[in-house]
């Protein structure tokens, strides 16, 4: 049998679960910015967080829809397009290193680590406010002396 014209790796997965690997592991290495996992799993990864970095650096309104609707959190969508990207603008592609590592112990597949290649630097999150309790806002009741 011929293997033309087949994109993609299966994994062994029905489409919906394999979708759900792909979107998890895109949201655990923007979150953690370094992930490990097999060498089939992080090359496919790449082909999918490219574009979505593609997207995140145009960063208008349609764009940013589309990265949300690509990785599994909101809060993951905005740190791309917000923290991440704006970071990666000096590069048109290839943001994202896989490294070979170790043969895991249980099954020997090969395992790799999947990074950003630019060193991303930490922005400082301004503090939240959080609010009080009403009654702590109110002054404390005088008691009456007799």
């Amino acid at each position: 049998m011929h293997r033309h014209g087949y994109k993609g790796r299966k994994f062994g997965r029905e489409t919906d679960q394999r979708r759900a690997l792909v979107k998890g592991l895109a949201t655990s290495l923007v979150m953690e910015e370094r992930i490990e996992t097999t060498l089939p799993k992080a090359k496919e990864l790449v082909r999918y967080i490219e574009k979505l970095i593609t997207k995140a650096k145009r960063g208008d309104l349609a764009n940013r829809r589309m990265v949300i609707a690509g990785l599994s959190t909101q809060i993951a969508a905005f740190k791309l397009v917000d923290v991440i990207a704006p970071q990666l603008t000096g590069r048109t592609s290839g943001h994202i290193r896989v490294v070979r590592t170790r043969l895991r112990v249980g099954d020997g597949a090969q395992m790799a680590v999947v990074e950003f290649v630019d060193e991303l630097k930490a922005v400082a999150k301004p503090e939240t406010v959080t609010a009080k309790p009403a009654a702590a806002k109110k002054p404390a009741a005088k008691k009456e002396a007799n």
